[in-house]
This record gives structure tokens, C-alpha cells and sequence, in this order.
């Protein structure tokens, strides 16, 4: 049951070829063998099976609510849920529960979907590897000694291991489509805009965006056509959401769909520093698959994304400071124990966040002070404006964009853990996308030597999902990833 899809379960529950409660066990019984890999912070099973009995009390009277009633979709721990704790893997938020939902908790509750269980994630969702949270560190499906990506992990392991069909991540510089390349499964960034913020703790507010992460393209799909549209309580949620809404059903591209279409290649060479031979070998792979299917190759050439690491780290680190300056001790969350005001603030802090949390913080800080703002964050702000336009340049010809996810396969934990520059080139290839608001989707392209995933992106025009879904479903037929072997691993 467990190798099925989201789509597939939403078929077998039609038939009623078993119920939402067999389902979720099933689930469930797969979480436990796969306990070890520290995926959850919370797996309230009580509420989870609750759930599924309403979802099936539904289905006998005829009220079925949509195509995902009945079916659990993992949330990712920044996610507020009234009915859970929301701690972001952090210390200072370790009991805090939110006093709403937030807008696509919403959507999915009103859609009878199974809320089933919040994963772990780096710290606020700053990492690239589900080290940096305060609680557990989070291994790979594929090989535990590995890490599974950051910031969501768990999403991503919960369903690369699974024991869930459908995962929630949040993306601010790759950290759906990072963890989605590691752990073998798709995952999708959308359009800044097309899903609402609304109850997402903040990192970096004008990077931020919720997507779906799932076995196939056809289940993302599903569920990002479940979360997005426009939404007041979202200042940045924007109309075309509603106007451009993405179709539950993916028709994969073939034959004159495919043939002519123009696809652009940022493909590294034998000598670029930095990439696995495993991932070399998947755009040779690639290149040949869109030559094989009649489209145009264009070799993509940008004057701007050898510099969107250091333009990132300098935006999403001022928000950053800017953010988490909230959590002071006083309002909400972790309280130190010091009569002195200026201490309270100093010793909260201190104790509550976590060393990667800081330094983003400090650096943040710096480069939004007085003599460096112009220098630093204003200069970062105009680059940004750059890379956007280039990419609005780009698809006046080009109907996608296609490289690599990450340049290397997952990594072994604690390998990167005392090197952040390392750390932070894993984003290398999906920072760009979040600078340029556009959406892009992983999806694995076979295994290296060791059988770890390799993942590859695929990046359409703003608001242009539905294509995207399209021709990533037609890439998926010919380099589908082979998971019977997964459902009898246990750990």
C-alpha cells in the first residue's frame, strides 16, 4: 500500500478498496520501523487516526471533500497548526503553540486531508542538511550515515522513506528542491506569490514560499492546486494565483508537445570544480532525453549567478535579523531567568537559538547598520533586480530552464557541519530561482554508484506552473526512480 502514490490512494479510497484508517496505519507502521531516522518532531497518533475515521465516516455518506480526503500529508515543524506545537526545530519555540492556522493548514483541513505529523528541519529553516535543529538530526533514507538536505529534511525523508505519501517543505534558497534531489523524490518551488505565507515563520520574508514534495509529478500537482491562491492575509500573495490556478491533473507532454520546444541547459563541464561525476552523467543523460525528443538545446550562459550566493546570504540574512528580532524573551517562547531588562533580552537570545541561527543573525545585522546598508544590502537588492530581469529575458525564447538540482549527491553527515562556506555552496544551483521568483521543480534522474538519488531541476516562467508540471511528468516516464526495494528497508 505504502509504494502507492497520493493519486493512486485517492483512487483505491473511491473504490473502497480500503479506508483511510487501514491507510493511515499502514503509514504509521511504516513511521516506526523507520523511527531511527529522526524525521518527526511530533507523530500524535491519536489525532491522526481520529482523522481518518471523520475522512471515512465522510466517504460512506457521500461527502467526500476532494481528491486528497483521507489521504496524510506530512507538515513541515514552521508551519502553524493551532492542534500542534510549531517549534522549528528550535529551542526557544520548543513549547510554543500558535493561536491559528495557517492559511494552507486551512486549505488542507477543509480538504479532509490527514494532518500527519510535523518533520524536523534545520533550525527556522537555515540549513542546508537538518544538522542545525536543537532537537535531532535527521537521516537519509537512501543511507543513513547521509544526510537527507535542508532545511526540510524530514519532508523530504518521510516521503523517501515511505512513511508519508505527501510532505509540506517551505523554499527560501532551495530547501524543497535540495532535500527533494537527496531523498529521491519530487519537489516543487512555487511562483513567489502562487501560495500564501500566511503562518510560516518568517526567515526571509521576500524568498520565502511553502510547496508541495511528493512521489511523482502528478501528486505535486495535486497538492499545490489544493494550497495555493490569493490570500488577504498575505501581503505578498498575488492575484494571479487565482487567475493562473494549477490543474490537479497532469497530462504529460509527448510527441509535437515536446518536439521543437526550447529548452535551456546549464549543464557544468568535465572541469567545473565542485560536482559529482554521478551528477555530470545525469546531464548527459538529460541532453540526450531532449535531443531524443525533438527539442531545441540551448546552452544558457549567466552573467549573474556566479554571484547569487553572496547576493542571497546578504538578503536572506538581513531579513533574517529582521524576522527573528521578535523573539526577545518577552513576548512568546524561550525566557531566561534575569530581572535585568538588557540581560533578559542578551540571555534568551543566547539560549534559544542555535549557532548557525546566530551567525545568520550577526551577519544580518552588519550589513543592515549604518555605513554598510548602501554598501552591502542596497547593492544586493539591485543584483537581485538583475537576476529577475535576466530570467525574464531568458524565457522571452526559452520555454524552460533545465541543471542540475545540487552539485553532489547527499553528503555524509558531519561532513560539512564545521565548514559553512561548504554548507552553503549544497544551494549553488537553486538560489537563483528564489532571487528570481520563478517556480522549479526537482526530480530524480537516476543514481550514482552507491545508489543515492541524483536530482534535476527544471525552472518555467512566473506563474507558468501547469507547463512545468507537464513537462516534468514527461521527463519522469523515462527516468522514474525504482522504490520496491525502499518498502522493505527497515532502520
Amino acid at each position: 500500500m505504502i509504494e502507492r502514490t497520493a493519486t493512486e490512494h485517492s483512487t483505491a479510497l473511491d473504490k473502497g478498496e480500503y479506508t483511510s484508517q487501514e491507510l493511515v496505519k499502514s503509514y504509521l507502521d511504516r513511521a516506526k520501523k523507520c523511527a531511527s531516522l529522526e524525521m518527526f518532531n511530533d507523530l500524535d497518533e491519536s489525532r491522526i487516526i481520529e482523522a481518518a475515521k471523520a475522512s471515512d465516516k465522510r466517504r460512506k455518506t457521500g461527502n467526500v471533500l476532494s481528491a486528497l480526503d483521507g489521504i496524510p500529508v506530512a507538515i513541515k515543524d514552521n508551519i502553524c497548526d493551532v492542534d500542534e506545537k510549531t517549534t522549528c526545530s528550535s529551542n526557544f519555540l520548543k513549547d510554543y503553540r500558535s493561536p491559528y492556522d495557517a492559511t494552507v493548514i486551512e486549505k488542507l483541513k477543509a480538504a479532509g486531508a490527514i494532518l500527519y505529523g510535523r518533520t524536523n528541519l534545520d533550525e527556522f529553516a537555515m540549513g542546508s542538511s537538518t544538522e542545525n535543529s536543537a532537537f535531532r538530526t535527521t537521516r537519509n533514507p537512501f543511507d543513513p550515515e547521509r544526510v537527507p538536505g535542508g532545511s526540510s529534511g524530514g519532508s523530504a525523508a518521510s516521503v523517501g522513506s515511505l512513511s508519508a505519501p505527501l510532505a509540506l517543505g517551505s523554499d527560501t534558497g532551495g530547501s524543497i528542491r535540495q532535500p527533494a534531489s537527496f531523498c529521491g523524490i519530487v519537489g516543487m518551488k512555487p511562483t513567489y506569490g502562487k501560495v500564501s505565507r500566511y503562518g510560516l515563520v518568517a526567515f526571509a520574508s521576500s524568498l520565502d514560499q511553502i510547496g508541495p514534495m511528493a512521489l511523482s509529478v502528478q501528486d505535486a500537482a495535486l497538492l499545490l492546486s489544493t494550497i495555493e491562491g490569493k490570500d488577504g492575509r498575505d501581503s505578498t500573495s498575488h492575484p494571479f494565483a487565482d487567475k493562473h490556478p494549477t490543474s490537479p491533473k497532469v497530462k504529460p507532454m509527448a510527441g509535437k508537445e515536446l518536439k521543437g520546444k526550447k529548452v535551456g541547459v546549464l549543464f557544468p563541464d568535465s572541469k567545473s570544480e565542485g560536482f559529482d561525476q554521478s551528477v555530470l552523467k545525469a546531464c548527459t543523460d538529460m541532453r540526450n532525453w531532449l535531443e531524443k525528443q525533438g527539442c531545441e538545446v540551448v546552452e544558457v550562459e549567466s552573467k549573474l549567478w556566479q554571484y547569487v550566493i553572496p547576493i542571497y546570504y546578504i538578503l536572506a540574512t538581513a531579513e533574517a535579523s529582521s524576522n527573528l528580532s521578535r523573539f526577545d524573551g518577552i513576548r512568546y517562547g524561550t525566557r531566561s531567568q534575569q530581572s535585568n531588562l538588557q540581560d533578559l533580552y542578551v540571555r534568551s537570545r543566547t539560549e534559544g537559538f542555535g549557532p548557525e541561527v546566530k551567525r545568520r543573525i550577526l551577519l544580518g545585522t552588519f550589513v543592515l547598520s549604518s555605513g554598510y546598508f548602501d554598501a552591502y544590502y542596497n547593492s544586493a537588492q539591485k543584483a537581485r533586480r538583475m537576476v529577475r530581469a535576466e530570467y525574464l529575458q531568458f524565457f522571452k525564447n526559452l520555454d524552460f530552464i533545465v541543471q542540475p538540482t545540487s552539485p553532489t549527491t547527499a553528503f555524509k553527515i558531519g561532513e560539512r557541519a564545521e565548514n559553512p562556506i561548504a554548507m552553503y555552496q549544497s544551494d549553488l544551483m537553486t538560489i537563483s530561482v528564489n532571487l528570481g521568483g520563478v517556480p522549479a521543480l526537482s526530480l530524480p534522474l537516476g543514481t550514482d554508484g552507491d545508489g543515492l538519488p541524483v536530482g534535476m531541476q527544471i525552472t518555467a516562467p512566473h506563474f507558468e506552473e501547469d507547463k512545468l508540471f507537464s513537462f516534468s511528468a514527461a521527463v519522469e516516464k523515462d527516468f522514474s526512480l525504482d522504490r520496491s526495494a525502499m518498502v522493505s528497508r527497515s532502520y
